[in-house]
């Protein structure tokens, strides 16, 4: 079964530039996160004075959130480039060249603090205390807050985020990170005065959401994702094939269109460019091959080409491929670098996390969007997908569950089901899962980090 309206006709909207915010901020506002709690209700719950520092933030105010807080306003990322940050956060090769572990530079940079200056044994991301950054707190000048993300405050306090669903996600994802992970962000706008509907119009007014899917066909606000995690998302492979092209076919310029990476992945889509088809993104040399191929074109477009609304020369076209180095040499020389090698590419540290990432059996049915109601599996696989479920869940013997990006209010029972598996599933009563016959997957990498309000019971499962 499938529930869930109909995408209404909305144009992908491009938010301005935040240098300006950057510059601005003006005090700490600290709101925490509620312990336990996954999602933007720790954002709207009224929880005194987290929710009150929310509403009285003003624009250029830098605000303490833990991630689970935070809303997000596109419905897709680029997966490959979260899973080349994770692999890289969880590889020791930065340690064994002598440098420190680079999640720990991009939390400090996302902090407005530079990079990581000393880090603890057995550090964590989540524990600010374990290391320190080169820029302390209160200490930041315009450069490093101009590397900061930007959130707006919505209806009720709600914390919409504008600016690093990569990064934040990334932080998310990572063994010592989580949704109770706290980063500061700067304050975009205050709109906690609006009715939703207002509140919507006035961020499409302002182009600070983008209404548009995976494949660039229109959403609606309803469909975007409630939280933060790779298990939300839906997955632009152009977005990953960009992010892979910077500084060899286009470079950042410094007054950058916001969605920048998503207008050349849009461009390159409609270039005929087939991921999958003519190339293969889980083998290293094809997915090199397309991004060769992908660069080039970018690089050979005529400068003054208009492109989502600027020309290519405005979205950082490089007029000299791989800035007029060798295949072998620039950028491009790094990206080939397989993982064996003492400082890996960037395709190679995605591909080796990619496939560790658990896959489940296919769906036989799916369920999106409301449901309400007793849900039985009795036979095939069931897959709960950027579901809202109330009522309990049976999962039968020899039948499989698999939920991702999903709310489930009421029991969920499995008794010899054939495989159960649960990626950023927020569960509201108890768990149990006993004698799975084939695997049970609640942790592992790229699974996004569940929550759960209830007893769990965990017997006799193969765990992944």
């Amino acid at each position: 079964m499938s529930t869930g309206s109909a995408p209404a006709p909305f144009l992908p909207r491009r938010r301005p530039g935040r240098a300006l915010l950057a510059a601005a901020a003006a005090g700490v506002l600290a709101l925490g996160g509620l312990a336990g709690l996954a999602g933007p209700a720790a954002a709207a719950s009224g929880a005194g004075g987290s929710t009150a520092a929310a509403l009285r933030a003003q624009p250029g105010d830098l605000l303490d959130v833990s991630l689970g807080q935070l809303r997000p306003t596109q419905s897709s990322i680029g997966y490959d480039e979260v899973y080349y940050k994770l692999g890289r956060y969880g590889s020791p090769k930065d340690e064994l060249n002598g440098n420190i572990n680079k999640r720990f530079d991009d939390w400090c940079e996302t902090n407005g603090q530079g990079v990581a200056a000393t880090v603890q044994p057995g550090a964590r991301i989540a524990d600010p205390a374990s290391f320190t950054c080169t820029i302390a707190i209160g200490q930041e000048t315009e450069a490093s807050r101009a590397e900061m993300k930007t959130v707006v405050v919505g209806p009720g306090g709600a914390l919409y985020l504008t600016d690093g669903h990569h990064t934040l996600t990334s932080f998310l994802e990572a063994r010592d990170g989580g949704p109770q992970l706290h980063i500061r962000l700067i304050v975009q706008a205050n709109f906690s005065d609006l009715s939703p509907t207002a509140f919507w119009q006035a961020m499409q007014e302002r182009n600070w959401v983008r209404l548009v899917d995976e494949q660039n066909r229109p959403v609606t606000v309803a469909e975007l994702p409630q939280h933060l995690g790779l298990a939300y998302f839906h997955d632009d492979a152009y977005r990953s094939l960009v992010y892979f092209t910077r500084d060899i076919g286009y470079a950042v310029p410094a007054d950058a269109a916001e969605y920048l990476e998503f207008v050349w992945g849009d461009w390159l889509r409609a270039q005929g460019i087939a991921l999958p088809g003519s190339y293969n993104p889980t083998d290293a040399a094809s997915y090199l091959a397309a991004v060769r191929t992908a660069s080039q074109a970018m690089s050979a477009v005529p400068g003054d080409t208009v492109i989502g609304g600027r020309t290519a020369d405005q979205l950082g076209r490089m007029a000299a491929w791989n800035a007029g180095k060798k295949p072998t040499g620039g950028e491009f020389g790094k990206l080939s670098a397989p993982i064996t090698e003492a400082k890996p590419g960037k395709i190679a540290y995605a591909l080796a996390f990619r496939a560790q990432v658990p896959t489940g059996p296919a769906c036989t049915t799916t369920v999106t969007g409301r449901h309400t109601g007793p849900l039985v599996v009795g036979s095939g696989t069931t897959c709960l997908t950027g579901a809202q479920q109330t009522g309990p869940v049976v999962v039968r013997a020899g039948a499989s569950l698999v939920v991702k990006g999903s709310d489930i209010t009421g029991p969920v029972q499995a008794v010899g089901a054939g495989t159960v598996q649960l990626c950023g599933t927020v569960l509201t009563g108890p768990l149990s899962v006993v004698a799975t016959r084939d695997r049970l997957t609640l942790t592992a990498p790229g699974c996004t980090p569940n929550t759960f309000n209830g007893p769990v019971q965990l017997v006799g499962n193969p765990v992944s």
